[in-house]
């Protein structure tokens, strides 16, 4: 069965914060869109994330600076009115305690101030003004500005209701259709149904790489996470997000199927709670919380901030995040099919590279030039491996 359109959409796949921006940029934009997920919106690792949207957490080099725009999308479209109320601005706070972590502290404060970011040592007597709850073990602390926070599901809610868009939702695309003489993209296949579509946007997570030929070049990655009991006293005393050297640190270790890693991130929700996280785990494909990790998480938050040792833990939680193999993931045009696009692999970036990766990619689809170069992101750096049609 063929369904039929007078003037076929372009099929966006993934109603994640990627897909649900880019179907979003193109309603706004008068393009005709249909945006599909196999399950629910933002019920992947958008639903998942910490909602960081945070400069200071990014590797140098193409994330960082794509990290920098995607940060001043957010602020700009909350004073626009579009996200109003869910984004929320506060600096971050990148902590070293110990020599070797002060160096790392070192080199990334010079990456950053590169992007434009800016940031400001604080001295142990400013660092005990601005965070007194912040253990005294601490040795350097950087404060980075023009960072936030937004609920990712609460971004991808207002997104789809923004551009009046309808989501197909239980409408897992199993493959994609060509037509045989031009090699273009004619539409998507759902169950025993072709949808025709002029334009293939691909935003499907961890399913990306199956549907574009490239099933080799991601892995899925777990993050487990956990809430606090309300504080607000604690909360209060902390004015933005706490990020440990070592969550730099485990964004640059390998990929052994068995290894783990930890970044300590503490959070204070608007909601007076804290989330603490997380980990980076390879290989591992299921959201599921284990006791060695959620016990590591909370011991390293205490040692960070010691009251908040004191607090219970009222909630676990593990998302599954998609991860390309060279670190970066893929945004733009597949090679030699002009009208599939792509935008997948942000493992826990996808946040606050989201709406910018939408409105970017939205141009491409619409022919426009989008306003910064991601060519280190193009997914043609992959066409040595086997690409579909």
């Amino acid at each position: 069965m063929r369904e039929q359109h007078s003037s076929p959409p372009v099929i966006v796949i993934g109603a994640g914060i990627v897909g649900a921006a880019t179907a979003s940029f193109l309603a706004l934009a008068g393009t005709p869109v249909r945006l599909l997920d196999a399950s629910t919106p933002a019920s992947g690792a958008t639903g998942a994330a910490d909602g960081a949207v945070s400069v200071a957490s990014k590797r140098p080099g193409p994330m960082m600076t794509m990290a920098r725009a995607g940060a001043a999308l957010y602020r700009q479209l909350a004073e626009e009115g579009l996200f109003q109320g869910l984004f929320h601005r506060r600096p971050t706070f990148l902590v070293a305690t110990s020599d070797a972590e002060a160096d790392v502290l070192s080199d990334h404060s010079e990456a950053l101030a590169e992007v434009g970011a800016p940031v400001l040592w604080l001295t142990r007597d400013m660092a005990a003004d601005r965070l007194a709850p912040l253990s005294r073990k601490t040795v350097a602390v950087l404060e980075v500005e023009d960072e936030g926070h937004a609920i990712g599901y609460s971004i991808v809610s207002r997104l789809i209701s923004a551009a009046g868009l309808k989501v197909e939702r239980n409408s897992p695309v199993a493959a994609l259709e060509y037509d045989g003489r031009s090699g273009r993209v004619s539409g998507v296949r759902v169950g025993e149904a072709v949808i025709e579509a002029s334009a293939v946007v691909v935003a499907a997570g961890g399913g990306a790489g199956g549907l574009i030929g490239l099933p080799d070049v991601s892995r899925p990655r777990r993050g487990q996470q956990l809430v606090t009991e309300r504080a607000p006293t604690l909360n209060a005393a902390l004015p933005g997000s706490l990020l440990s050297c070592s969550y730099l640190l485990s964004k640059k270790q390998g990929g052994d199927a068995d290894q783990r890693g930890y970044g300590v991130v503490i959070d204070p929700l608007e909601t007076g709670q804290f989330l603490i996280g997380s980990t980076r785990e390879e290989g591992r494909n299921i959201p599921e919380n284990d006791i060695d990790a959620v016990a590591h998480l909370a011991t390293s938050a205490g040692d960070m901030v010691p009251a908040l040792g004191r607090l219970r833990i009222l909630r676990c939680f593990a998302g599954i995040r998609t991860a390309i193999c060279d670190g970066l993931p893929m945004v733009g045009r597949m090679p030699g099919i002009d009208n599939l696009f792509v935008a997948a692999g942000f493992e826990g970036d996808g946040i606050c590279l989201g709406p910018l990766t939408g409105r970017i990619v939205a141009d491409l689809v619409r022919g426009e030039e989008p306003e910064i170069d991601v060519s280190p992101f193009d997914p043609g750096r992959f066409a040595g491996r086997s690409i579909a049609a």
